[in-house]
């Protein structure tokens, strides 16, 4: 359960972050319980007047059914296939915003929206920073349920545990119609690079969770207060 005091650490990334949007663009929203502080925002900066003209683009039906409920203006990717600003949550960020996203379920969307998004902000909190991908997190690995029965052993080929994702007795099933394995690696990733080639080359394995010179900023809040990691020279 979260505690108020990692709720107020969210709720003061989501004010940070929020810095990146300027009314009429198109937003990409995030999943995830950081993102939902975001939403907030951006429903009280409209209410207040503010930003009448942004519409967002929801990488998930969670955040879409809480934008609508919020009355933040929403879009298609077939309506705008070109967003200013994504901003979405991370599960494990590195020194280099290399990203593992996707314990929210929402992994492929959030791709896809991130994958054509002029920038990729992230939000978080300073328990997701890492030294190393894969210290903290699983990685989301997406499946077709018809390659779920084979794709075990693969993925214990490449280093993984892999455990399909399941809540209360029943498998998971994606806004897309998939299923998720969550592969944990004892000792984290030694070459995230390398793995996510091996992961997006296996027939069944319709999308995975680590997210790669994607990233353009994560803002991150701790105890003593909110600082924003920027991508490296050369990198996103």
């Amino acid at each position: 359960m979260q505690t108020s005091g990692t709720e107020a650490l969210k709720r003061a990334a989501a004010e940070r972050a929020a810095e990146w949007i300027e009314d009429g663009m198109t937003v990409g929203l995030g999943t995830g319980s950081t993102v939902r502080h975001l939403l907030d925002v951006i429903a009280e900066r409209r209410a207040a007047g503010e930003w009448s003209r942004i519409v967002g683009v929801p990488t998930s039906e969670d955040t879409e059914t809480r934008a609508r409920a919020l009355g933040i203006p929403l879009a298609t990717l077939a309506e705008r296939s070109r967003i200013d600003v994504t901003i979405d949550g991370a599960d494990e960020v590195d020194a280099r915003l290399r990203l593992i996203k996707g314990l929210g379920a929402a992994l492929l969307r959030e791709k896809v929206v991130a994958s054509v998004s002029a920038a990729l902000v992230i939000v978080a909190d300073d328990s997701k920073v890492v030294e190393r991908l894969g210290t903290r997190a699983p990685v989301p690995v997406e499946v077709d349920p018809f390659a779920a029965a084979v794709l075990p052993a693969f993925f214990r080929s490449v280093g993984a545990e892999p455990t399909l994702r399941s809540r209360d007795g029943s498998t998971v099933v994606t806004d897309g119609g998939h299923w998720i394995y969550d592969c944990r690696f004892p000792d984290g990733i030694a070459d995230p690079e390398g793995l996510e080639v091996m992961l997006n080359n296996r027939p069944g394995v319709v999308e995975n969770g680590l997210f790669l010179g994607m990233a353009t900023a994560a803002v991150i809040a701790g105890a003593d207060g909110v600082r924003v990691m920027r991508a490296p020279e050369g990198g996103a």
